[in-house]
């Protein structure tokens, strides 16, 4: 997508994200998609995501969040830093692109891919979410939506393994998965600029039901 295009259309999801905002809040928004389009001059983001950060922002924003997109923290790159008061909060937005190199292993890579930013970058804010388009269903392994304290030593070296299988550079370490925490899962609907908050335990038991799903990722 070229730069013009790209532009185009966060321009077209601002003209959207106006209703309901008051100017200061659009002020804001204006301010976070110049940083965006800056990003993609530089082919660092692509369009399908900054969309859905733009949106999950400005929901943030009107809870009263001070939101940055793209921040680095201590060399990882978040898609969403908000802060309010003395709390912090991180959100990583997840499309449910799969690289062609895992075609085969679709589920099992994306359960490691989920385990591996809850494990890596929960520590780094008070709360730690992730967010997702209605048409993707996240693949939360469910030890990590128990609190640290309910894990057993058998869940946490399985969730390590997992994430071993693809991420090594550095591994994470189970103490990082002992105390991982995710908070909240923002159901993003770009279509209607609007975002959902849901619980992640009751959204992984939902979503197991319905597709049978994490029987063998866990």
């Amino acid at each position: 997508m070229s730069g013009d295009e790209f532009d185009r259309d966060l321009t077209v999801l601002m003209e959207r994200l106006r209703r309901g905002s008051d100017i200061e809040t659009y002020r804001k928004m204006e301010k976070l998609k110049e940083r965006l389009v800056g990003l993609h001059i530089e082919n660092l983001v692509k369009i399908n995501h900054s969309v859905m950060e733009l949106v999950c922002a400005r929901h943030l924003i009107l809870r009263g969040y001070k939101v940055n997109v793209e921040c680095v923290l201590d060399g990882l790159s978040c898609d969403l830093y908000g802060e309010k008061g003395l709390g912090s909060l991180i959100v990583e937005v997840e499309t449910g692109f799969i690289p062609p190199d895992h075609a085969l292993d679709p589920l099992n890579y994306s359960s490691a891919r989920i385990a591996s930013k809850i494990t890596r970058y929960s520590g780094y804010a008070n709360r730690f979410c992730l967010g997702a388009p209605p048409h993707y269903i996240i693949q939360v392994p469910p030890v990590l939506t128990k609190p640290p304290r309910d894990r057993t030593e058998e869940e946490v070296q399985k969730v390590k393994k997992l994430c071993d299988l693809y991420y090594t550079n550095p591994p994470v370490t189970l103490e990082e998965v002992k105390n991982a925490r995710l908070h909240t899962i923002y159901i993003i609907d770009v279509d209607s600029g609007t975002v959902h908050e849901t619980d992640p335990e009751n959204y992984t038991e939902r979503t197991a039901k319905t597709w049978g799903l994490y029987a063998t990722r866990e």
